[in-house]
């Protein structure tokens, strides 16, 4: 059983769900308001990102205290590879990045404190943390992928990335929800600790969001 897994996440999807408005930039690629350019800038940025992840989530993985923790850390690293392949087309679709300051440290403080995680935090409250902020994240690549084919013209191979975190994968919430049952069970996850962490991962993801907005609202 993973009702209180369930009831955690509940809380703090609740807690985080009045800033999820806060992404600027989102809002103006759905209505096709931003430059086009925002795209090559935003390959650049994220070829780094599922870099960083991907050695992230294999260093929560062996780090885990248990095996539901290990298993799910290590469904997410492959998906950073395979997600980092996808950009490739978006590179080839979208140009060269225009921006001076590269890579743009608003962008990148998000893995950096994964990174963070991966190193101090404790796995099953890390699997909340992160897993809270799961479907807002899908959201926005939906978002993105749909503004980008009606409003700049990209084809589907330029879109894939976002298709591709945009997709519901049902195996992963069931190994999410055994790892923090099990975090739970064990007395191991501490529960102000999960709520911290996905407060913190909401706000480094929106300072990603909202940096690009900064520099491409057009």
């Amino acid at each position: 059983m993973t009702d209180g897994a369930r009831k955690l996440l509940d809380e703090i999807q609740a807690e985080l769900a009045p800033r999820e408005p806060d992404n600027r930039l989102v809002p103006l690629i759905a209505a096709g308001k931003a430059a086009r350019t925002v795209f090559a800038a935003i390959a650049t940025e994220e070829w780094r990102i599922t870099g960083s992840d991907w050695r992230s989530f294999h260093e929560m993985a062996a780090r885990a205290a248990d095996t539901q923790a290990r298993a799910f850390f290590g469904m997410l690293a492959p998906g950073e590879q395979q997600a980092q392949g996808m950009l490739d087309a978006l590179f080839a679709a979208a140009g060269a990045d225009p921006g001076t300051e590269l890579p743009r440290a608003g962008c990148q403080a998000y893995p950096a404190y994964v990174a963070w995680l991966a190193v101090n935090g404790e796995s099953s409250s890390v699997a909340a943390g992160i897993y809270a902020n799961f479907a807002t994240f899908g959201a926005y690549c939906r978002d993105v992928a749909a503004g980008m084919r009606e409003h700049y013209g990209f084809d589907d191979a330029a879109c894939a990335f976002f298709d591709f975190y945009a997709t519901d994968v049902p195996e992963i919430e069931q190994q999410a929800l055994r790892a923090i049952q099990a975090g739970l069970d064990s007395g191991r996850l501490k529960r102000d600790e999960a709520h911290l962490y996905a407060r913190l991962f909401q706000s480094y993801e929106l300072m990603f969001w909202n940096t690009l907005a900064d520099e491409f609202a057009g």
